[in-house]
């Protein structure tokens, strides 16, 4: 099975630097053209599924990427961006010395108070793939959020600690893998 992943297009507060967990934002209409980019690039590839978070941002990528209407892109939670707390909504320069080094180092240092652990995160992401390797599928398309995204390709790269930190992935940016029988492969990046 051939697992292909992306972060969602932009929105007006990825453009405003504003810290984006679980706020529900559509994309703007840069966040569409990188979309309608990104599907481009990867050409007529058929999708047996096509994944998403619950949040707007991600459903509306998928339907463009994946070539299928909103209704038919497959909801799960577990996918949904880690939910930033008391830090929801605030600048990326302006988070403050605690939360720039968890985000930082967060293998290293304990997560503030009200924002969701890596080993939340972990958890649910593995959890979701775990089941996702079960199904007979040829290509499948998740489209979620920057910060369960290092988390799914933790898991597909075998990282100790579940988490493949950096690079960072940019809206749109699709990272491929292969799945067999619990071996995993990284394919390529369409950036």
């Amino acid at each position: 099975m051939k697992i292909w992943i992306t972060r969602h297009g932009q929105t007006a507060l990825n453009k405003q630097k504003l810290m984006q967990g679980l706020t529900d934002e559509p994309l703007n209409e840069t966040g569409i053209q990188q979309a309608k980019e990104a599907k481009k690039k990867i050409g007529d590839i058929h999708f047996d599924a096509v994944y998403a978070s619950p949040l707007q941002r991600a459903i509306q990528t998928a339907s463009i990427i994946g070539n299928v209407d909103q209704k038919d892109v497959k909801i799960d939670s577990r996918i949904i961006e880690v939910d930033f707390g008391d830090y929801e909504l605030r600048n990326y320069f302006k988070l403050g010395l605690k939360m720039t080094s968890y985000w930082a180092f967060p293998e290293l240092l304990p997560n503030p108070k009200s924002v969701e652990s890596v080993k939340s995160m972990v958890k649910r992401s593995q959890s979701f793939l775990k089941e996702l390797e079960k199904k007979n599928y040829e290509n499948v398309l998740i489209v979620c959020h920057g910060g369960i995204i290092r988390s799914l390709c933790g898991y597909l790269e075998d990282r100790k600690n579940g988490i493949k930190w950096r690079p960072k992935p940019n809206n749109c940016e699709i990272r491929v893998y292969e799945s067999n029988r619990g071996k995993h492969t990284f394919i390529e990046t369409f950036k």
